[in-house]
């Protein structure tokens, strides 16, 4: 059996009797509530601390802005505060689903009924935009691994957030490495968000 810490190198593996078990996406579901935040990767639990104020706001901040603009232009939806999604691919044997800090679905991919079915925790499919802010005790291997299994699984643009660093990195599918942006440049939201520009030194400021 592969280690749960080697299946999502950005979390914590769970403890017993969580720990070497395999767990479906109804499953993660109906956790209880105990303070941490929880993924579910290839059929393997694992946890996150919940984030700090930073992390926080330049969430709400970033998200903000996105969601402002995708609403004025009426591209699709915005979604924060670590919204999960089913990116289990057709075939496999086992389950995933991500958190994203934000994220964003084009218009067409979303069901006017989407929060009509409770039996459906969890948006089917990747977003075309998936944002996450790293935390202090996070580096760079961890949320590149991240990263790939967010554009492995069909999302078409990753941003990666680095408070301490502010920097963030830009994945697209193909990368073997992110393009780095540091504060005098501008975060552009390509085809996947049309339009879409933000400063990198707005975000930090």
């Amino acid at each position: 059996m592969v280690a749960d810490v080697l299946v999502a190198p950005w979390a914590e593996p769970m403890p017993p009797p969580y720990s070497g078990r395999f767990f479906t996406a109804a499953a993660l579901s109906a956790l209880p509530d105990d303070g941490w935040l929880h993924e579910l990767v290839m059929g393997r639990l694992v946890r996150m601390p919940p984030p700090k104020s930073r992390h926080g706001y330049l969430e709400a901040r970033l998200g903000s802005a996105l969601y402002t603009y995708v609403e004025q232009q009426g591209l699709g939806r915005v979604y924060v505060g670590e919204t999960g999604f089913d990116l289990t691919l057709p075939g496999e044997a086992v389950e995933t689903v991500l958190g994203a800090d934000i994220a964003f679905v084009r218009a067409g991919r979303v069901s006017p009924d989407e929060f009509e079915d409770e039996d459906e925790p969890y948006f089917r499919g990747a977003p075309d935009l998936a944002v996450e802010v790293a935390s202090p005790s996070q580096y760079r291997p961890e949320m590149n691994a991240k990263a790939w299994q967010w554009l492995h699984r069909g999302t078409h643009l990753v941003w990666v957030v680095w408070p301490t660093r502010r920097e963030v990195d830009v994945w697209t599918p193909g990368q073997e490495v992110p393009l780095t942006l540091h504060t005098a440049e501008i975060l552009d939201g390509r085809e996947v968000v049309p339009g879409f520009t933000y400063a990198i030194a707005d975000l930090f400021a």
